[in-house]
């Protein structure tokens, strides 16, 4: 139907899961002829490129209202209101309510109400939004967690998201269990914060807990993965987890952010370089095949040459493989903005150089994949993931969705392929 909601998402993870949530409440309230776009706020670029997605589509879709929601809507409103392309700016709590779409429905937004954006940090709970099959066919995504305590002093996130918010325990394992009876391999755990689940619910719980509780009470669910977490609030259970149960991907991404002390100080970070390689190392103790992400900023204020070759040092220090390098960007609003900013050009260059650092660090890991057997789970019939998450090519068409075990044989123009293999 041409007058169907239509939806953009920019941004995180959780920014898509959340798109799939506000599909089925708009759906479930019969709005018709809107266009949301869930914005994102973590650069200045980012906001940029969402107001410049807005003026896109009003040109695209001149008959369709623009409703603007998301993390950079959320903190500063007024400037999405402004633009003559925008109806309405709803806030990351009202853009999950029922009622904000009941109240769209009508088709019309009341002038008075084009700002829809509360106070996030009055927010106490995380709601409950159970999508059952957002992702692709064979993996979902579970929302545990949003929002964050902590104030790094280059983010702004925490005032789009609010504070930490956890989703009880119980309700995670009924959503999971629902996911594998509806056929599902593999769930990834998804948060702003993840490694903060639990602090404000009763007893304290920590994410270990609610890892160890899952692989307990799900034993069909083949493959758990876990998505960015910090590494300094890692939990004795997580640890054993990582440890003993097989079923808990051997792949995690750490928020490390850089590799300097003194950056990671005035960056108000919580761990130093020590740490992340203490941590790197225990854990690939106790599980070998483990590999690491990591994000790392480049360019941060007051960075020198030193200390961003401290950066570059700690990709091999800690092994990582896959890298999401971000270019410092000023977020206006935050303690970081304000100290002394280093050359763009600088931080586009040092960027670069991380970057290759990491397509280097990849094909290693590719190359050292060649002969090794893996179990694949595959997302469409010629390819699929293995347990590190590294993607795998078949030349022959497999059962989508399913895990099949396959042997690496060659690389391809970057791309490895693999075999299907008698188990």
């Amino acid at each position: 139907m041409s007058d169907a909601p239509i939806f953009t998402t920019l941004g995180c993870r959780l920014n898509a899961y959340e798109t799939e949530a506000m599909k089925e409440l708009a759906q479930t309230a019969g709005v018709e002829n809107v266009y949301v776009i869930n914005t994102c706020a973590v650069t200045a670029e980012a906001v940029r490129k969402s107001k410049q997605e807005i003026r896109k589509q009003k040109r695209q879709f001149p008959e369709k209202q623009i409703i603007v929601t998301g993390c950079a809507a959320q903190i500063d409103p007024d400037s999405f209101a402004e633009m003559a392309e925008v109806s309405a700016v709803i806030g990351n709590t009202e853009k999950l309510s029922a009622d904000t779409w009941r109240g769209l429905s009508n088709g019309f937004i009341c002038e008075t109400e084009r700002i829809q954006v509360d106070d996030i940090m009055s927010v106490a709970e995380t709601a409950e939004h159970l999508i059952d099959g957002f992702g692709t066919r064979s993996r979902a995504y579970v929302q545990v967690q949003n929002g964050c305590d902590h104030r790094c002093t280059f983010c702004i996130i925490p005032f789009g998201r609010g504070n930490s918010r956890s989703v009880p325990a119980g309700v995670v394992v009924d959503q999971i269990k629902r996911l594998v009876d509806s056929g599902y391999n593999e769930v990834v755990l998804t948060g702003v914060d993840l490694t903060s689940w639990g602090a404000d619910l009763p007893a304290t719980p920590k994410l270990g807990d609610l890892v160890m509780r899952i692989l307990k009470l799900v034993p069909d669910l083949n493959r758990l993965r876990i998505s960015s977490i910090d590494s300094i609030e890692v939990d004795e259970n997580l640890m054993q987890a990582i440890a003993t149960e097989p079923r808990l991907m051997p792949h995690l991404h750490l928020s490390l952010q850089h590799g300097d002390d003194l950056i990671l100080k005035r960056m108000k970070r919580r761990h130093l370089r020590d740490d992340a390689i203490q941590f790197c190392e225990e854990a690939r103790k106790l599980r070998p095949d483990m590999i690491f992400g990591a994000d790392i900023i480049a360019g941060f204020p007051t960075e020198t040459e030193a200390h961003f070759e401290n950066s570059v040092k700690l990709v091999d220090e800690c092994d990582l493989t896959w890298l999401h390098v971000f270019p410092y960007s000023a977020r206006q609003g935050t303690p970081a903005a304000r100290m002394p900013a280093v050359d763009g050009r600088l931080i586009k260059e040092r960027a670069g150089i991380l970057r290759q650092k990491g397509d280097e660090k990849v094909q290693t890991h590719l190359h050292d994949q060649v002969g090794k057997v893996h179990l694949v789970l595959m997302e469409n019939p010629n390819m699929g993931r293995t347990e590190q998450f590294t993607e795998v090519y078949f030349d022959a068409a497999q059962q989508e969705s399913e895990i099949i075990t396959a042997q690496i044989t060659n690389i391809v123009n970057g791309k490895v392929f693999a075999v299907p293999v008698t188990p």
